[in-house]
């Protein structure tokens, strides 16, 4: 049943994730990737909701949809892209909004 679960909402984050990404790139205005940076705050919000709820619900949202729909990995190399660019400013403004804002979705959702 986990798995079964956990692959049901992967199969919606992922996609969504993709969407959202692909269509906010191309509206791009600012060296700030912020669909990155929506997807995962959206990602953390949403996590911080379903982590004390029961086990079907954070196995269906939170390991499943949260895990395919954030992405970590595009926000580490795109930080990285930013400062190897030589965009420190740029680099650590998305960092620390990345961190901070997540942070502050989780314990929003959290507290719901």
């Amino acid at each position: 049943m986990r798995v079964l679960l956990i692959s049901l909402g992967a199969g919606v984050g992922a996609p969504l994730r993709y969407f959202i990404d692909k269509n906010m790139r191309k509206a791009r205005i600012n060296l700030i990737p912020l669909e990155t940076l929506l997807i995962n705050v959206l990602g953390s919000f949403i996590l911080g909701i379903t982590v004390h709820r029961s086990a079907n619900i954070g196995f269906l949202f939170g390991t499943g949809f949260a895990g395919a729909f954030t992405t970590w990995s595009a926000f580490a190399l795109e930080t990285h892209d930013l400062f190897k660019s030589r965009k420190h400013a740029v680099a650590w403004r998305y960092l620390i909004l990345t961190l901070v804002l997540g942070v502050a979705a989780a314990a929003a959702g959290n507290a719901i």
